[in-house]
């Protein structure tokens, strides 16, 4: 099996190792450690020496000696851990998929969201501490500092290894999806950097997007948020110059875009619009099924955009859905009325200077012919943003402007 599959195979693994670990022992951050070692090894000697037979079993049991040496050398804890540093290994692994429950604990409400994204790709992602930290781009020792807090506040809340009930699980539910919408989208525009995209951590946000569907399939809200990630991330090829430049959506060769994802991503959208309430995940995925749809962006259907942006709005308000509204409706009743609703979030402090509202006002003030407003919100909006590509897109509009 070559490298990249063995990658693969243990970023699949990887919470289902844990999950047997934490349930035998506890311990969740010594389990954590012990599974993250086992992975490293089995990433080394797989690939020369071929996957064992049972590769599931084989990681539990280096992981299980992993955290019993761990254990016997811990001094201090001795008293209080040696049933578990002298229990035998059994041959038989618990056929359990604990993946949801380790989410869940991974998105506890003790944890920053922050904190939640970084334990999620390092627990349940099967990602070193090394590639996270290159991922977001920080050094590793802050990365390594954070998931450890992370560990800890969770040890010290005395979370239980299962999945909550009633309300609690819905609220937790909803988090846990927060988290991989976060993952995804850092992964589709990164926030700050060189690049554009980041798409080991879209890929990432949709595996596990995947994995969560498996164990709810009836959750629309989960197959809209599953179906939002494969419309949007069908859009990639399209979304860069060869250079690495940004190209508006208006401006995609839409011959690029991925049609399976589409495909696979639409009938999704039919399955969670099928249910009796509607929730912000199905409302955005069925956003972007309409923008995929068509052929041409003159053939965008805009009305039912608004449409849709409109009920999101009413049950999800959030500043960024008033902007997309915003320019939707300027599609459909002229740049004047989407530069009046873009004027009522001048007053909501988290879109102050932000370069989204900048950028959008700048266009639509382009779009009605000021164009000294467009050329000073456009280079407002460049210095904005941490992103270099988006910074090069916005002082090239400006430029235009200026010439």
């Amino acid at each position: 099996m070559t490298a990249p599959a063995v990658e693969d195979l243990l970023r699949e693994l990887t919470p289902q190792v844990l999950g047997v670990l934490v349930r035998r022992h506890g311990q969740f951050e010594d389990c954590e450690d012990a599974v993250q070692e086992a992975v490293l090894a089995a990433a080394v000697q797989w690939p020369p020496d071929g996957v064992p037979t049972n590769p599931h079993g084989w990681l539990v049991t280096v992981a299980s000696r992993r955290l019993i040496d761990h254990v016997r050398s811990d001094h201090a804890r001795r008293e209080r851990e040696s049933a578990a540093a002298t229990e035998e290994v059994p041959e038989e692994v618990p056929d359990t998929d604990d993946t949801l429950v380790l989410l869940f604990l991974c998105c506890h409400p003790a944890l920053t969201p922050s904190s939640q994204t970084a334990l999620t790709l390092r627990a349940v992602g099967g990602l070193t501490t090394a590639e996270i930290a290159r991922a977001f781009l920080v050094p590793e020792a802050t990365m390594a500092a954070r998931i450890s807090r992370a560990k800890q506040r969770i040890r010290h809340a005395g979370s239980s290894f299962t999945l909550p009930s009633g309300v609690e699980r819905e609220e937790r539910l909803q988090v846990v999806l927060h988290v991989l919408y976060l993952i995804f989208n850092e992964g589709y525009t990164a926030s700050s950097g060189s690049a554009l995209h980041r798409a080991e951590l879209a890929h990432e946000a949709i595996r596990l997007a995947r994995m969560v569907r498996a164990q709810l399939p009836d959750n629309n809200e989960v197959t809209g948020l599953l179906a939002l990630m494969l419309l949007t991330h069908a859009r990639r090829e399209a979304r860069t110059t060869a250079d690495g430049d940004l190209v508006p959506l208006a401006e995609q060769d839409r011959t690029k875009w991925d049609r399976d994802l589409i495909d696979e991503g639409t009938e999704l959208v039919k399955a969670a619009l099928a249910g009796s309430a509607l929730g912000p995940y199905q409302l955005q995925a069925a956003i972007a099924a309409t923008h995929a749809d068509a052929d041409t962006a003159e053939e965008t259907n805009w009305a039912q955009v608004h449409a849709l942006y409109l009920i999101l709005e009413r049950i999800a308000p959030n500043p960024m859905v008033t902007l997309n509204r915003a320019i939707a409706l300027a599609e459909t009743e002229g740049a004047p009325a989407g530069l009046a609703l873009l004027a009522t979030l001048d007053g909501d402090e988290r879109m102050a200077g932000h370069h989204r509202l900048l950028s959008v006002r700048a266009h639509l003030l382009e779009k009605t012919g000021d164009l000294a407003g467009a050329y000073e919100h456009y280079g407002r909006a460049a210095k904005a943003t941490a992103s270099l590509a988006e910074q090069r897109y916005l002082r090239a509009r400006a430029d235009r402007l200026r010439l």
